[in-house]
Parts: C-alpha cells; sequence; structure tokens
C-alpha cells in the first residue's frame, strides 16, 4: 500500500481504528509500516513462534484479526515497526489541516 494521502487504517474486518498517516513511514520492507497505532489498545501483542521464529504478532484487539508484526527497528520517537498486511486495513481519507 504505497498510500501518500492523509487519512486512517481501521481494521478491515470490524472497523476498529488502528493507525493514522501521521505514524506511517516507508520502511523499504514493501509493507505498511507504522512508528504507533491510533489507539494503543484497539491493538493486541501475542508471540509467535511460526516458522521457527520468534515474533510479535499484531492483532485487532476488538476482532482478533492478524495485522501483522511488530519488530523494533523503527525511528524515532518510538523506535518500533508495526509492519502491517495491507489486506488486513481500510483507508479512509482525510481533510488535510
Amino acid at each position: 500500500m504505497h498510500n501518500k494521502e492523509n487519512g486512517v487504517y481501521s481494521c478491515k474486518c470490524c472497523g476498529s481504528l488502528l493507525f493514522d498517516s501521521n505514524c506511517k513511514f516507508d520502511s523499504k520492507s514493501g509493507w505498511p509500516s507504522f512508528w504507533a497505532p491510533s489507539i494503543n489498545e484497539n491493538i493486541q501483542e501475542k508471540l509467535d513462534y511460526d516458522y521457527g521464529m520468534v515474533r510479535k504478532e499484531v492483532v485487532c484487539a476488538k476482532c482478533g484479526c492478524h495485522l501483522g508484526h511488530l519488530f523494533d527497528d523503527g525511528p524515532n520517537p518510538t523506535g518500533l515497526r508495526y509492519c502491517i498486511n495491507s489486506l488486513s486495513l481500510d483507508f479512509k481519507k482525510t481533510n488535510p489541516s
């Protein structure tokens, strides 16, 4: 998802608000990446042991939809990279302020 517009990203399954375009950055991974969620309580973290790796899976707290993974190689101010599957997101454009 190479979207450069201002807006918000919500869960494709339940509509829960997840990320804001102000926290999106180009991680060069090919996946939409964010350095913070819009509302921390809307994201849950789970340990993921698939494929012989230990990663943090991120899921929608409301419906449990798999969103992607969380890594600690992101930019300031958090140092986090929420690497999210674009198929799990809906985007709603907002007017620039």
